[in-house]
């Protein structure tokens, strides 16, 4: 059965970095030979086997970590602890705890229909997952308030987004193209992106979802004989555009590219799903100011802590800057990157860091393995956040999962050549440990900053990876002994929230 959250998954892999498997053998760890300085708040010397993991993963950067007990805060090992290092998708998680704390998890946004005169208006509220399914319930129930109230129809149509400000990308320097860095507001749908079919010679611009896929007429494509650029984009005085090689599309590809005006996206989409209904709306507008009006309809998304599983889960910036931004309630990413910063420092992490937006895509973030690990060790373990991270599994040398008695909850972070790992991890003796591996090649990164899949990515990422794994298996065996039973705090929940389901969320990330 496909449901909404399967839907996620397909439209992730057409979007993310294809899955990067370890590929090299390791050496087993052995156990540490500690100083006489060694104890609480001082690191014990790194493993040697760690250190033939990281020569042998050829990786050619820095590697960093930091590792703690996370009932006392012990530092158990580190390695360039206080380093800055680009955090990558790892500073979700951050941004998962400071969205909770400020907002709570019971947040819901509210995507509204208002009627003001003769005047309809899809007035968004910031909902990160609307999707083109939830928007046809709304317009459903849109035509039928509508018509119970036999008013005269609209004369005029307007979207307003200004409950997020608008921001035409998330970060300067990526590929036009890129699906993960489209325009926000206060209004997205289907996470500001649209799906691009070509087949025999022919384009089609689609909302998909899984039950809904309307045309797009707001975003046009042209495919042209041209060499470079393979995609470029093109504004139009109401909508956007596309030139699109040839060459990038082959005979037959389907694809994901972004949106760079999520209001008119949206009330096109809208105006669509209306029609259906047989409510006829007159072009869109986009509007500024919100007008007093009447609520005919509206819909609510999931609660935070459900958008916040899934965004780290499928690591969606999108989700990630729409809910930093309303939870500091700041007019810029850079802003609100800054006010989230003075927020952790009043938590008290001591380590390095430096933000510039919620989801790590930008380059100027920064932060060290030492307050990563302090984070999880101390905020994250406090609010039980790890009850919302995503179960890393255990691979072999073949890149498949093994059975292991070692769990890791944790969040993933990468971009081209930066792959790290932040989390939990916990042994069969049951301590629990909370660690921070950061691994770069910030020359490499910089040289192939907004290009994809540059070469040789993709296996240095796999190497990272096994690397990964390999210093957590080394600190199991090292570190995992009987001890008092951590009391670790449940997920944040909504009181009001009914039982999960499987098919709660939607969208690509």
């Amino acid at each position: 059965m496909i449901t909404r959250r399967n839907l996620m998954a397909g439209l992730l892999a057409a979007t993310l970095m294809p899955s990067v498997l370890r590929a090299d053998p390791r050496p087993r760890a052995r156990p540490v030979r500690t100083g006489a300085g060694a104890g609480v708040g001082v690191a014990k010397a790194v493993p040697t086997d760690i250190e033939a993991l990281i020569a042998n993963a050829r990786l050619g950067g820095s590697v960093s970590f930091a590792v703690l007990d996370a009932q006392d805060g012990t530092l158990l090992a580190s390695r360039a602890a206080d380093e800055m290092r680009a955090p990558a998708s790892t500073l979700k998680a951050v941004t998962a705890l400071y969205a909770i704390d400020r907002l709570g998890p019971n947040h819901r946004f509210r995507t509204r229909v208002l009627r003001a005169g003769d005047m309809l208006i899809l007035a968004g509220g910031g909902d990160p997952v609307l999707d083109t399914d939830q928007l046809a319930e709304l317009a459903k129930a849109t035509a039928a308030a509508e018509k119970t109230a036999g008013r005269p129809a609209p004369q005029r149509f307007a979207i307003w987004g200004g409950a997020i400000p608008h921001h035409d990308e998330i970060t300067a320097g990526q590929a036009a193209h890129l699906p993960y860095n489209p325009a926000f507001s206060g209004i997205n749908l289907n996470f500001n992106r649209v799906h691009l079919d070509w087949r025999q010679g022919g384009a089609s611009v689609e909302a998909r979802a899984r039950r809904n896929s309307p045309r797009a007429y707001t975003v046009a494509v042209e495919v042209t004989d041209r060499g470079a650029p393979l995609f470029a984009y093109v504004p139009r005085e109401n909508g956007e555009g596309w030139s699109i090689s040839r060459r990038a599309l082959g005979k037959s590809e389907s694809r994901w590219l972004p949106v760079r005006k999520p209001e008119l996206y949206a009330g096109d989409v809208f105006q669509t799903l209306c029609r259906a209904q047989g409510l006829v709306l007159p072009k869109p507008e986009v509007i500024t100011d919100l007008p007093a009006g009447d609520e005919i309809a509206s819909h609510e998304s999931p609660p935070l802590t459900e958008i916040a599983r899934d965004m780290l889960d499928y690591s969606t910036n999108l989700t990630a800057e729409v809910i930093g931004l309303a939870a500091s309630g700041a007019g810029t990413i850079g802003a609100s990157a800054q006010a989230m910063q003075d927020w952790l420092q009043a938590k008290g992490v001591q380590g390095a860091f430096l933000f510039r937006d919620h989801s790590g895509l930008s380059a100027g973030n920064r932060v060290s393995a030492r307050m990563l690990a302090e984070v999880m060790a101390g905020p994250a373990r406090s609010a039980g956040l790890r009850g919302l991270m995503k179960p890393i599994p255990l691979r072999n040398a073949d890149g498949k999962k093994i059975p292991s008695d070692i769990t890791i909850d944790a969040k993933t972070g990468t971009l081209n050549f930066v792959s790290n790992l932040s989390g939990f991890a916990q042994g069969p003796q049951g301590r629990v440990l909370a660690f921070a591996v950061l691994t770069g090649d910030e020359e490499r990164r910089a040289a192939t900053e907004g290009q994809e899949l540059p070469d040789g990515v993709i296996g240095w990422t796999r190497r990272s990876k096994g690397l990964q794994q390999g210093i957590i298996e080394a600190w199991v065996a090292q570190y995992d002994r009987s001890a008092p039973a951590l009391a670790v705090p449940a997920a944040p929940q909504p009181t009001d929230a009914p039982q999960p389901l499987e098919d709660a969320v939607a969208g690509a990330g």
